[in-house]
């Protein structure tokens, strides 16, 4: 099974947030974040996703799962300091992604964790989607199975 149909990669703001930066000149810290960077993976019966997510406080992070869209939601706070700012190359402000993942996931048994800057996330394949037996037979004969 292809890991890309498990995962329709999607970041509809995209776009949208690299014309606006090249219209307005807004690279600086007041900019949207225009993508969460991820790495996707299958290894055996689970699909692992990590988001890099580096100095995001743990409750800031919000995960929603509507039917097959999962929706990650961070926030880096803005400096408290009324130091004068050298240089300022970490965006702040409010992170998102969304996810399409595919019907051969399961969706109810996500598990989310996050540790030393990256969120988690590790997702069942369905049980519809795994490899399975099918017991053929034919008349006077022994069944006989065959893998699907």
């Amino acid at each position: 099974m292809e890991v890309e149909t498990m995962l329709m990669r999607t970041d509809p703001f995209r776009d949208l947030d690299r014309l606006t930066q090249q219209a307005f000149g807004t690279h600086g810290t007041m900019a949207r974040p225009s993508v969460v960077p991820m790495d996707a993976w299958r290894d055996g019966d689970r699909f692992i996703v990590e988001f890099d997510l580096p100095g995001v406080e743990p409750s800031s992070i919000d995960l929603d799962v509507e039917r097959n869209v999962v929706t990650i939601r961070a926030e880096r706070a803005a400096r408290a300091s009324d130091a004068e700012l050298i240089a300022a190359e970490r965006p702040r402000g409010v992170f998102s992604r969304q996810l399409i993942l595919g019907d051969n996931l399961d969706t109810e048994h996500i598990d989310a964790g996050y540790a030393a800057g990256v969120l988690t996330l590790n997702i069942p394949v369905a049980e519809k989607a795994k490899p399975r037996k099918i017991s053929v037979t034919s008349r006077g004969e022994d069944r006989q199975t065959i893998s699907a």
